[in-house]
């Protein structure tokens, strides 16, 4: 099968096909790639038709400059499509409207695959071959489907105690206007946990773009006494919503008697009602996002695991796959894991990925 790129500019138009693939994620997404401008990368939309002129899918590429004379393509938790069975198609769709300078293509299918022992991972899809990812590889998925009563009983028993807490504490969560007091806790967890974070703008582009053509982008925060203890950003689109940034403060407030205040509980309550929000907008697959590749007790994300765990025990892969396009590819990838080594050392004293 031949496939065509026809490259739009209508984001209406892009972001019905997006939402409406079965395999899809809200990453390929107009605001996604309008936040990722604001980083100096270029993003280009596609919508991608097979030879009777039929939308089989649709296609957003980021294309991000290194040094002069080369540049790489990728396509965030993408391309959306009708069946996987189509990527080799893809690739020579593709190979059709890079330039010359444009040394690898990075792809990273849509599709879960069970994290569990003995389930095998696809090496290559056609000319794609599998390589390191740019977003979170290992994630944890939870199916709102269920009813809430279902929902709450697969919770751990401590996710469980620890949500009527603070219930009865009189936590108060649910999508939130107030970006400062998200910015804030966001700061606070990276700056704790030495983790990096892009500038204000990214997000602010994000919150703003990702909800203006047919996706959804929102804010999640988790109040005691009117005091924001935990929170998170939510992109949506289609059948999912991925909490893709976010965090808890530590409560250093204290009582009359000037006692500290009995903990609250807040982080369990954001998650339990982030979940509950996305079910109650018609959300069928809410994606807790990074959990790390190596499990280490000592590592920041070993506690943010065994959050996320408390809430859903379906832990997947999402998988990434290089298309090389030019002879400098091979060179290229050194270079880039190089690269991101030498950040990890800078911001965190480690070699090691976060995740």
């Amino acid at each position: 099968m031949r496939l065509k790129l026809l490259e739009t500019t209508d984001p209406r138009v892009y972001d019905d096909a997006v939402r409406n693939m079965p395999i899809t994620s809200a990453l390929q997404g107009w605001g996604y790639g309008e936040a990722r401008r604001v980083l100096g990368q270029t993003p280009m939309r596609y919508l991608i038709a097979d030879e009777a002129g039929r939308t089989v899918g649709a296609l957003q590429l980021l294309r991000k400059r290194l040094v002069p004379g080369f540049s790489t393509l990728y396509a965030p938790r993408g391309p959306a499509l009708e069946s996987l069975d189509l990527l080799p198609a893809v690739a020579e769709a593709i190979k059709a409207v890079a330039k010359p300078t444009d040394a690898i293509l990075k792809i990273e299918p849509p599709v879960p695959l069970p994290a569990e022992e003995g389930s095998e991972i696809p090496e290559s899809y056609g000319p794609f071959r599998r390589a390191e990812s740019e977003q979170p590889e290992h994630t944890i998925l939870a199916d709102l489907g269920r009813s809430e009563d279902e929902l709450f009983a697969g919770l751990h028993s401590m996710a469980r105690r620890n949500v009527r807490t603070a219930q009865k504490l009189g936590v108060v969560a649910g999508r939130d206007d107030d970006f400062d007091a998200f910015w804030e806790i966001f700061t606070a967890t990276n700056e704790r946990a030495k983790l990096g974070a892009y500038p204000r703008a990214y997000y602010e582009t994000l919150l703003r773009e990702g909800n203006a053509h047919g996706g959804e982008a929102y804010i999640v925060l988790s109040r005691h006494q009117g005091k924001a203890l935990a929170g998170g950003f939510f992109l949506g689109m289609g059948a999912g919503t991925y909490y893709l940034f976010g965090g808890s403060v530590r409560d250093d407030r204290v009582d009359e008697a000037g006692k500290p205040l009995k903990d609250s509980k807040a982080p369990d309550a954001f998650y339990w009602n982030a979940m509950l929000d996305a079910k109650q907008r018609g959300y069928t697959l809410f994606d807790f996002w990074g959990i790390p590749r190596i499990l280490d007790e000592e590592k920041h994300s070993f506690g943010v695991f065994k959050m996320k765990l408390k809430f859903s025990e379906q832990r997947a892969w999402y998988p990434a796959y290089d298309l090389p396009l030019n002879a400098a590819a091979p060179a290229i990838v050194k270079a880039l894991r190089w690269r991101k080594t030498q950040n990890n050392k800078r911001k965190r004293g480690s070699a090691e990925d976060v995740l």
